[in-house]
């Protein structure tokens, strides 16, 4: 069964005219059509259409609202974005298809790229969200300053993932099971050793990923990928 995306769905009951399109011209839904509709923040609404009028597509509720997030804890991805768009953005729908709640967007130091365009990103993952069946859509963060980033107080374990010859550990040697985790990843040129020792400083703790040296992108996915093989329920 094909999911929806809602967000205001609970006051509404009505599909927005992106989604009655595909309700209705593409997959040739009718009144009494079952749908699932989630709302980005975990909750899944099992629904039937119950009225069409026009462009406009009205459902009603068969069962309660449910919270199937499939995964204990949060895990939000501080990445400093690629020069080629396109990577940050694969990055941004493989982390959503393994799951992912937030993802912000570093300015760095040795930072290639200065402007991403968040709305393009949300949309990605809207679409990634649907096709991997997940309820909660990540929440994208605009550009952020570094030092800003750190400075704020954040929940649970707090990592940043290096290359340099520092005392470090691997990431899933401590990653904490059910627990708010947030993961600093740099740019293709790292993070300056300045960054990473205000980082430090404000409670992140140094990890490697591995031994393979990996492209900025492949290292938020492993992180991603490491946090939920320990929290998937």
């Amino acid at each position: 069964m094909a999911l929806f995306y809602v967000p205001d769905i609970a006051s509404t009951w009505e599909l927005s005219e992106e989604e009655s399109a595909h309700a209705l011209r593409v997959l040739r839904l009718t009144v009494g059509s079952n749908l699932e509709i989630t709302d980005g923040w975990g909750n899944l609404y099992v629904t039937e259409v119950a009225s069409v009028s026009g462009k406009h597509c009205y459902v009603k509720p068969v069962e309660p609202a449910s919270k199937p997030k499939n995964w204990s804890g949060s895990f939000h991805l501080a990445i400093a974005p690629t020069k080629n768009m396109d990577r940050i953005e694969w990055l941004a729908e493989k982390a959503t298809e393994v799951g992912i709640d937030s993802i912000t967007f570093l300015n760095c130091r040795f930072s290639e790229r200065k402007v991403v365009k968040t709305d393009r990103v949300e949309r990605i993952v809207v679409s990634a969200m649907k096709q991997s069946l997940k309820y909660c859509k990540p929440v994208v963060g605009e550009m952020t300053d570094f030092r800003k980033f750190v400075s704020e107080e954040r929940p649970g374990a707090k990592f940043i993932a290096h290359c340099y010859d520092s005392e470090r550990v691997v990431l899933k040697d401590v990653l904490p099971m059910g627990e708010d985790v947030t993961l600093l990843v740099g740019p293709e040129g790292d993070f300056s050793p300045e960054e990473v020792e205000l980082a430090v400083k404000y409670g992140y703790r140094a990890v490697s990923l591995g031994s393979s040296r990996l492209r900025t992108e492949t290292a938020g996915l492993v992180g991603c990928h490491t946090f939920m093989l320990k929290n998937e329920l």
